[in-house]
Protein backbone atom coordinates (compact mmCIF):
# COMPACT_ATOMS: atom_id res chain seq x y z
CA UNK A 1 0.00 0.00 0.00
CA UNK A 2 1.32 3.19 -1.01
CA UNK A 3 2.18 5.64 2.08
CA UNK A 4 -0.11 8.90 2.94
CA UNK A 5 2.02 11.67 2.74
CA UNK A 6 1.06 15.17 4.57
CA UNK A 7 1.32 17.87 2.36
CA UNK A 8 1.25 21.85 2.68
CA UNK A 9 0.10 24.48 -0.31
CA UNK A 10 3.43 26.49 -0.57
CA UNK A 11 3.63 28.05 -3.86
CA UNK A 12 7.38 29.10 -4.74
CA UNK A 13 7.89 32.74 -4.70
CA UNK A 14 9.03 32.72 -8.12
CA UNK A 15 5.31 31.38 -9.58
CA UNK A 16 4.01 34.52 -7.76
CA UNK A 17 7.01 36.73 -9.08
CA UNK A 18 6.55 35.46 -12.90
CA UNK A 19 2.57 36.01 -12.40
CA UNK A 20 3.01 39.52 -11.37
CA UNK A 21 5.21 40.28 -14.69
CA UNK A 22 2.56 38.33 -16.66
CA UNK A 23 -0.58 40.69 -14.98
CA UNK A 24 1.77 43.52 -15.82
CA UNK A 25 2.38 43.05 -18.99
CA UNK A 26 -1.14 41.49 -20.42
CA UNK A 27 -2.29 42.18 -23.88
CA UNK A 28 -5.54 43.86 -23.65
CA UNK A 29 -8.42 43.44 -26.54
CA UNK A 30 -11.17 45.60 -27.75
CA UNK A 31 -13.89 46.24 -25.31
CA UNK A 32 -16.60 44.54 -25.76
CA UNK A 33 -19.76 45.78 -28.28
CA UNK A 34 -22.58 45.20 -25.85
CA UNK A 35 -23.02 47.03 -22.26
CA UNK A 36 -23.87 43.60 -20.99
CA UNK A 37 -21.99 39.92 -20.33
CA UNK A 38 -23.46 38.55 -23.52
CA UNK A 39 -20.39 38.45 -25.17
CA UNK A 40 -18.40 37.18 -22.23
CA UNK A 41 -16.68 38.63 -19.41
CA UNK A 42 -16.85 42.45 -19.87
CA UNK A 43 -13.34 43.95 -20.50
CA UNK A 44 -13.99 46.46 -17.52
CA UNK A 45 -14.60 44.05 -15.32
CA UNK A 46 -11.77 42.03 -16.47
CA UNK A 47 -9.74 44.45 -15.75
CA UNK A 48 -10.66 45.72 -12.46
CA UNK A 49 -10.49 41.69 -11.27
CA UNK A 50 -6.77 40.96 -12.80
CA UNK A 51 -5.68 44.89 -11.49
CA UNK A 52 -6.59 43.45 -7.62
CA UNK A 53 -4.81 40.18 -8.46
CA UNK A 54 -1.85 41.90 -8.59
CA UNK A 55 -2.20 44.75 -6.71
CA UNK A 56 -4.20 43.83 -3.55
CA UNK A 57 -4.63 39.91 -3.18
CA UNK A 58 -2.59 38.81 -1.23
CA UNK A 59 -1.78 34.61 -1.67
CA UNK A 60 0.16 34.27 0.96
CA UNK A 61 -2.90 34.67 3.69
CA UNK A 62 -5.06 33.08 1.43
CA UNK A 63 -2.85 30.01 1.04
CA UNK A 64 -1.82 30.31 4.67
CA UNK A 65 -5.81 29.97 4.96
CA UNK A 66 -6.36 26.83 2.99
CA UNK A 67 -3.64 25.59 4.82
CA UNK A 68 -5.48 25.56 7.75
CA UNK A 69 -6.72 22.35 6.63
CA UNK A 70 -4.95 18.85 6.88
CA UNK A 71 -3.56 18.00 3.64
CA UNK A 72 -2.03 14.98 2.40
CA UNK A 73 -0.72 12.83 -1.03
CA UNK A 74 -0.74 9.33 -2.07
CA UNK A 75 -0.57 6.94 -4.99
CA UNK A 76 -3.05 5.65 -6.17
CA UNK A 77 -2.87 3.64 -9.99
CA UNK A 78 0.71 5.55 -9.98
CA UNK A 79 -0.69 9.37 -9.69
CA UNK A 80 -0.27 11.32 -6.51
CA UNK A 81 -3.85 12.56 -5.36
CA UNK A 82 -4.16 15.59 -2.65
CA UNK A 83 -6.87 15.70 -0.67
CA UNK A 84 -7.98 17.35 2.33
CA UNK A 85 -8.38 14.99 5.17
CA UNK A 86 -10.23 16.84 8.13
CA UNK A 87 -11.50 14.51 11.30
CA UNK A 88 -13.78 15.63 13.45
CA UNK A 89 -12.70 13.61 16.57
CA UNK A 90 -15.90 12.15 17.39
CA UNK A 91 -15.99 8.05 18.12
CA UNK A 92 -19.15 8.07 15.78
CA UNK A 93 -17.76 10.04 12.90
CA UNK A 94 -19.82 9.37 9.66
CA UNK A 95 -16.73 9.81 6.69
CA UNK A 96 -17.52 11.56 3.89
CA UNK A 97 -16.40 12.25 0.64
CA UNK A 98 -16.93 15.56 -1.54
CA UNK A 99 -15.99 15.70 -4.91
CA UNK A 100 -15.59 19.37 -6.96
CA UNK A 101 -15.63 19.40 -10.41
CA UNK A 102 -14.95 22.22 -13.22
CA UNK A 103 -14.19 25.02 -12.96
CA UNK A 104 -13.96 24.71 -8.82
CA UNK A 105 -11.60 23.32 -6.76
CA UNK A 106 -11.02 22.25 -3.31
CA UNK A 107 -11.15 25.91 -2.81
CA UNK A 108 -14.97 25.64 -3.28
CA UNK A 109 -15.60 23.48 0.22
CA UNK A 110 -13.91 26.32 2.01
CA UNK A 111 -17.04 27.52 3.73
CA UNK A 112 -18.26 23.84 4.85
CA UNK A 113 -15.60 21.50 5.63
CA UNK A 114 -15.32 22.55 9.31
CA UNK A 115 -19.27 22.80 9.79
CA UNK A 116 -19.64 19.64 8.48
CA UNK A 117 -16.96 18.52 11.13
CA UNK A 118 -19.03 20.19 13.67
CA UNK A 119 -22.11 17.71 11.97
CA UNK A 120 -20.22 14.91 12.89
CA UNK A 121 -18.35 14.19 9.64
CA UNK A 122 -14.66 13.07 8.89
CA UNK A 123 -14.22 14.80 5.87
CA UNK A 124 -12.75 13.73 2.92
CA UNK A 125 -11.63 16.25 0.12
CA UNK A 126 -9.88 15.43 -2.94
CA UNK A 127 -8.25 17.10 -6.00
CA UNK A 128 -9.52 15.60 -9.30
CA UNK A 129 -7.12 14.23 -11.24
CA UNK A 130 -5.25 17.02 -13.58
CA UNK A 131 -6.80 19.73 -11.07
CA UNK A 132 -5.10 21.62 -8.17
CA UNK A 133 -2.20 20.31 -6.43
CA UNK A 134 -3.01 16.30 -7.38
CA UNK A 135 -0.74 14.75 -10.86
CA UNK A 136 -1.59 15.09 -13.93
CA UNK A 137 -2.36 11.86 -15.96
CA UNK A 138 0.35 11.55 -18.52
CA UNK A 139 -1.47 8.74 -20.33
CA UNK A 140 -4.99 8.74 -21.63
CA UNK A 141 -7.45 6.64 -19.21
CA UNK A 142 -8.40 8.84 -16.37
CA UNK A 143 -11.78 9.35 -16.71
CA UNK A 144 -14.98 9.26 -14.45
CA UNK A 145 -14.95 5.54 -13.60
CA UNK A 146 -11.11 5.50 -12.99
CA UNK A 147 -11.33 8.19 -10.20
CA UNK A 148 -14.49 6.71 -8.64
CA UNK A 149 -12.38 3.86 -8.46
CA UNK A 150 -9.71 5.55 -6.89
CA UNK A 151 -11.73 7.46 -4.41
CA UNK A 152 -12.93 4.09 -3.30
CA UNK A 153 -9.65 3.17 -3.03
CA UNK A 154 -8.29 6.40 -1.13
CA UNK A 155 -11.34 5.68 1.72
CA UNK A 156 -10.18 2.24 2.23
CA UNK A 157 -6.74 3.26 2.54
CA UNK A 158 -7.97 5.79 5.49
CA UNK A 159 -9.75 3.00 7.25
CA UNK A 160 -13.34 3.79 5.91
CA UNK A 161 -15.13 0.96 5.53
CA UNK A 162 -18.07 2.34 4.68
CA UNK A 163 -19.05 6.14 3.88
CA UNK A 164 -21.10 8.59 1.78
CA UNK A 165 -20.26 10.55 -0.70
CA UNK A 166 -21.33 13.82 -2.13
CA UNK A 167 -20.56 16.00 -5.48
CA UNK A 168 -21.54 18.85 -7.81
CA UNK A 169 -20.66 19.19 -11.20
CA UNK A 170 -18.18 16.38 -12.41
CA UNK A 171 -18.33 15.70 -9.03
CA UNK A 172 -21.47 14.48 -9.13
CA UNK A 173 -20.43 12.78 -12.37
CA UNK A 174 -17.75 10.86 -9.70
CA UNK A 175 -20.34 10.39 -6.76
CA UNK A 176 -23.34 8.89 -9.38
CA UNK A 177 -20.47 6.46 -10.65
CA UNK A 178 -19.21 5.46 -6.76
CA UNK A 179 -23.21 4.91 -6.34
CA UNK A 180 -23.09 2.28 -9.18
CA UNK A 181 -19.81 0.82 -8.17
CA UNK A 182 -20.81 0.83 -4.28
CA UNK A 183 -17.62 -0.45 -2.77
CA UNK A 184 -17.74 1.11 0.49
CA UNK A 185 -19.97 3.60 -0.37
CA UNK A 186 -23.72 3.07 1.25
CA UNK A 187 -25.44 6.63 0.15
CA UNK A 188 -24.86 9.60 -2.03
CA UNK A 189 -25.87 13.20 -2.53
CA UNK A 190 -25.29 15.36 -5.11
CA UNK A 191 -26.57 19.30 -6.27
CA UNK A 192 -26.85 18.21 -9.58
CA UNK A 193 -28.33 15.32 -10.13
CA UNK A 194 -28.36 13.89 -13.98
CA UNK A 195 -32.10 13.56 -15.48
CA UNK A 196 -33.40 12.66 -18.75
CA UNK A 197 -36.44 13.99 -20.34
CA UNK A 198 -39.27 11.95 -21.12
CA UNK A 199 -39.65 11.24 -24.49
CA UNK A 200 -43.37 12.66 -24.74
CA UNK A 201 -43.24 15.75 -24.05
CA UNK A 202 -45.82 17.32 -25.78
CA UNK A 203 -47.67 18.36 -22.57
CA UNK A 204 -44.78 19.98 -20.56
CA UNK A 205 -45.45 20.89 -16.84
CA UNK A 206 -44.43 24.03 -15.37
CA UNK A 207 -41.51 22.61 -14.29
CA UNK A 208 -40.53 20.53 -17.72
CA UNK A 209 -40.90 23.57 -19.23
CA UNK A 210 -38.86 25.72 -17.21
CA UNK A 211 -36.20 22.65 -17.25
CA UNK A 212 -36.39 22.69 -21.16
CA UNK A 213 -35.71 26.86 -21.17
CA UNK A 214 -32.24 26.15 -19.21
CA UNK A 215 -31.73 23.44 -21.57
CA UNK A 216 -32.29 25.61 -24.80
CA UNK A 217 -30.23 28.44 -23.24
CA UNK A 218 -27.16 26.35 -22.61
CA UNK A 219 -26.67 24.67 -25.79
CA UNK A 220 -27.69 27.70 -27.39
CA UNK A 221 -24.99 30.27 -25.43
CA UNK A 222 -23.54 28.50 -22.90
CA UNK A 223 -22.03 25.16 -24.15
CA UNK A 224 -19.10 26.15 -26.34
CA UNK A 225 -16.51 25.85 -23.28
CA UNK A 226 -17.24 22.57 -22.79
CA UNK A 227 -16.84 21.65 -26.97
CA UNK A 228 -13.70 22.81 -26.97
CA UNK A 229 -12.54 21.16 -23.59
CA UNK A 230 -14.09 17.92 -25.13
CA UNK A 231 -12.63 17.89 -27.94
CA UNK A 232 -9.35 20.11 -28.17
CA UNK A 233 -8.01 20.64 -24.81
CA UNK A 234 -4.18 21.11 -25.48
CA UNK A 235 -4.96 23.82 -28.12
CA UNK A 236 -6.78 25.45 -25.32
CA UNK A 237 -3.77 25.19 -22.76
CA UNK A 238 -1.85 26.93 -24.17
CA UNK A 239 -3.74 30.00 -23.67
CA UNK A 240 -4.54 28.89 -20.10
CA UNK A 241 -1.00 28.16 -18.71
CA UNK A 242 0.62 31.19 -20.06
CA UNK A 243 -2.02 34.17 -19.37
CA UNK A 244 -3.26 34.52 -16.35
CA UNK A 245 -6.22 36.94 -17.42
CA UNK A 246 -7.27 33.91 -19.80
CA UNK A 247 -7.54 31.38 -17.01
CA UNK A 248 -8.91 34.26 -14.64
CA UNK A 249 -11.92 35.33 -17.20
CA UNK A 250 -12.23 31.38 -18.46
CA UNK A 251 -13.63 30.55 -14.83
CA UNK A 252 -15.53 34.24 -13.75
CA UNK A 253 -17.15 34.01 -16.65
CA UNK A 254 -18.33 30.56 -15.41
CA UNK A 255 -19.29 31.50 -11.73
CA UNK A 256 -21.31 34.49 -13.69
CA UNK A 257 -22.93 32.50 -15.60
CA UNK A 258 -23.71 29.44 -13.60
CA UNK A 259 -24.23 31.27 -9.86
CA UNK A 260 -27.30 32.87 -8.48
CA UNK A 261 -25.36 36.00 -8.42
CA UNK A 262 -28.05 38.78 -9.74
CA UNK A 263 -25.63 39.57 -12.49
CA UNK A 264 -22.31 40.03 -11.06
CA UNK A 265 -20.09 37.12 -9.31
CA UNK A 266 -19.08 39.53 -6.49
CA UNK A 267 -23.15 39.91 -5.29
CA UNK A 268 -21.96 36.27 -4.11
CA UNK A 269 -18.52 35.52 -3.73
CA UNK A 270 -15.56 37.89 -3.16
CA UNK A 271 -12.68 39.38 -5.29
CA UNK A 272 -10.58 36.96 -3.18
CA UNK A 273 -12.67 33.82 -3.10
CA UNK A 274 -12.95 34.44 -7.16
CA UNK A 275 -9.15 34.51 -7.03
CA UNK A 276 -8.49 32.07 -4.14
CA UNK A 277 -9.99 29.22 -7.14
CA UNK A 278 -8.49 30.74 -9.94
CA UNK A 279 -5.52 30.69 -8.17
CA UNK A 280 -5.23 26.88 -7.60
CA UNK A 281 -4.98 26.54 -11.49
CA UNK A 282 -2.85 29.35 -12.14
CA UNK A 283 -0.31 28.14 -9.43
CA UNK A 284 -0.22 24.22 -10.40
CA UNK A 285 -0.70 25.09 -14.53
CA UNK A 286 -3.37 22.80 -14.47
CA UNK A 287 -5.70 24.66 -17.70
CA UNK A 288 -5.10 21.89 -20.04
CA UNK A 289 -5.02 18.91 -17.26
CA UNK A 290 -7.96 20.17 -16.44
CA UNK A 291 -9.79 20.37 -19.17
CA UNK A 292 -9.09 16.86 -20.55
CA UNK A 293 -11.26 15.62 -18.48
CA UNK A 294 -13.82 16.35 -20.84
CA UNK A 295 -12.18 14.27 -23.60
CA UNK A 296 -11.76 11.56 -21.36
CA UNK A 297 -15.84 11.35 -19.88
CA UNK A 298 -18.28 14.20 -21.20
CA UNK A 299 -20.41 11.30 -22.49
CA UNK A 300 -20.40 10.17 -18.55
CA UNK A 301 -23.04 12.76 -17.95
CA UNK A 302 -26.08 11.26 -19.93
CA UNK A 303 -24.90 7.23 -19.68
CA UNK A 304 -24.64 4.49 -17.39
CA UNK A 305 -26.71 2.39 -14.92
CA UNK A 306 -29.06 3.33 -12.29
CA UNK A 307 -27.67 4.02 -9.28
CA UNK A 308 -29.56 1.59 -6.70
CA UNK A 309 -28.24 3.35 -3.63
CA UNK A 310 -30.06 5.55 -1.42
CA UNK A 311 -29.49 9.07 -2.97
CA UNK A 312 -30.12 12.32 -1.49
CA UNK A 313 -30.47 15.84 -4.12
CA UNK A 314 -30.37 19.18 -3.03
CA UNK A 315 -32.19 21.17 -5.74
CA UNK A 316 -30.86 24.39 -6.60
CA UNK A 317 -32.51 26.98 -8.63
CA UNK A 318 -29.42 28.24 -10.80
CA UNK A 319 -28.02 25.19 -11.62
CA UNK A 320 -26.75 24.70 -15.12
CA UNK A 321 -29.60 22.15 -15.67
CA UNK A 322 -32.35 22.36 -13.75
CA UNK A 323 -34.00 18.43 -14.23
CA UNK A 324 -37.14 17.86 -12.37
CA UNK A 325 -37.31 14.93 -9.87
CA UNK A 326 -39.37 12.29 -12.22
CA UNK A 327 -36.52 13.25 -14.94
CA UNK A 328 -33.85 12.08 -12.34
CA UNK A 329 -35.79 9.09 -11.05
CA UNK A 330 -34.63 6.61 -13.65
CA UNK A 331 -31.13 7.38 -12.75
CA UNK A 332 -31.09 7.15 -8.86
CA UNK A 333 -33.18 5.42 -5.93
CA UNK A 334 -34.10 9.08 -4.60
CA UNK A 335 -34.92 9.26 -0.91
CA UNK A 336 -34.64 12.57 -0.49
CA UNK A 337 -35.27 15.62 -2.64
CA UNK A 338 -34.78 19.25 -1.56
CA UNK A 339 -35.69 21.99 -3.60
CA UNK A 340 -33.42 25.05 -2.25
CA UNK A 341 -35.13 28.64 -2.39
CA UNK A 342 -31.61 30.34 -3.70
CA UNK A 343 -28.27 28.97 -4.87
CA UNK A 344 -26.67 27.94 -8.24
CA UNK A 345 -24.02 25.78 -9.58
CA UNK A 346 -21.33 25.94 -6.53
CA UNK A 347 -23.82 24.97 -3.90
CA UNK A 348 -21.02 24.73 -0.90
CA UNK A 349 -19.49 28.32 -2.14
CA UNK A 350 -22.59 29.98 -2.84
CA UNK A 351 -25.12 28.55 0.05
CA UNK A 352 -23.17 26.88 2.51
CA UNK A 353 -25.58 26.75 5.44
CA UNK A 354 -28.11 25.18 3.43
CA UNK A 355 -25.47 22.55 1.24
CA UNK A 356 -24.53 21.72 4.96
CA UNK A 357 -27.86 21.58 6.48
CA UNK A 358 -29.16 19.52 3.56
CA UNK A 359 -26.24 17.06 3.15
CA UNK A 360 -25.93 16.55 7.24
CA UNK A 361 -30.05 15.53 7.21
CA UNK A 362 -30.02 13.34 4.86
CA UNK A 363 -26.62 11.22 5.87
CA UNK A 364 -28.52 10.94 9.51
CA UNK A 365 -30.05 8.29 8.19
CA UNK A 366 -26.90 6.41 7.56
CA UNK A 367 -24.44 6.81 10.41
Amino acid sequence: MAPIQPFTIAVPDDVLDDLAQRLKRTRWPDAECVDDWSQGIPLAYTRELAEYWADGYDWRARESALNRFDQFTTDIDGLDIHFVHQRCGREDAFPLIITHGWPGSIAEFGKVIAPLCDAGFDVVCPSLPGYGFSGKPTATGWGVERIAQAWDTLMGRLGYQRYGAQGGDWGAAVTTQIGRDVGGCVAIHTNMPMGRPPKDLSDPSPDELAALERLGYYQRWDSGYSKQQATRPQTLGYGLVDSPVAQMAWIVEKFWSWMDCDGHPENVLTKDELLDNVMVYWATGSGASSARLYWESFGSFTGGEPVTLPTGVASFPMEILRSPRHWCEANYNITRWTTMPRGGHFAAFEQPELYVADVTEFFSDFR
